[in-house]
């Protein structure tokens, strides 16, 4: 199995894939005006219009209803993120995690969780244990 993409319902899809195309410095690539994609080495992140649900259920996602999900981005420079995305509703500030990551949650313009973390170094992220 190969994860492929995470693909958010919007009812503006020219908004969200603007936001993202800011946040990631990744451009849109679109098939039409109801789908956008922006694409990264290992995952894609697909943006669909409320129009393409009915492609597959009727009725069966609605947008901006998101309260379960992080849509996460690693990053090289987490307050640079920050500093690129003014004008969003941030959630955290950039914070130092317990297990070391660099984190700044913020949410999209459809109010989904985005984490922009920076992963700790290898020491940090693996803490000794003690042994029983």
């Amino acid at each position: 199995m190969n994860f492929a993409s995470i693909r958010i319902i919007t009812a503006d899809v020219a908004r969200l894939a603007g936001f993202y195309e800011r946040a990631t410095g990744t451009a849109a690539t679109w098939a039409n005006d109801d789908f956008a994609e922006l694409k990264g080495p290992a995952v894609t992140l697909a943006i669909g219009s409320t129009r393409t649900v009915a492609l597959f259920a009727a009725g069966s996602a609605e947008p901006a209803a998101n309260r379960s999900v992080i849509i996460e981005f690693e990053v090289d420079d987490v307050e640079g993120v920050h500093e690129k995305l003014t004008g969003v509703e941030v959630v955290q500030e950039p914070t130092t995690m317990p297990w070391g990551n660099r984190s700044l949650l913020v949410r999209d313009p459809d109010g989904n969780l985005v984490n922009f973390f920076r992963r700790a170094t290898t020491a940090a992220a693996s803490p000794a244990r003690p042994t029983s």
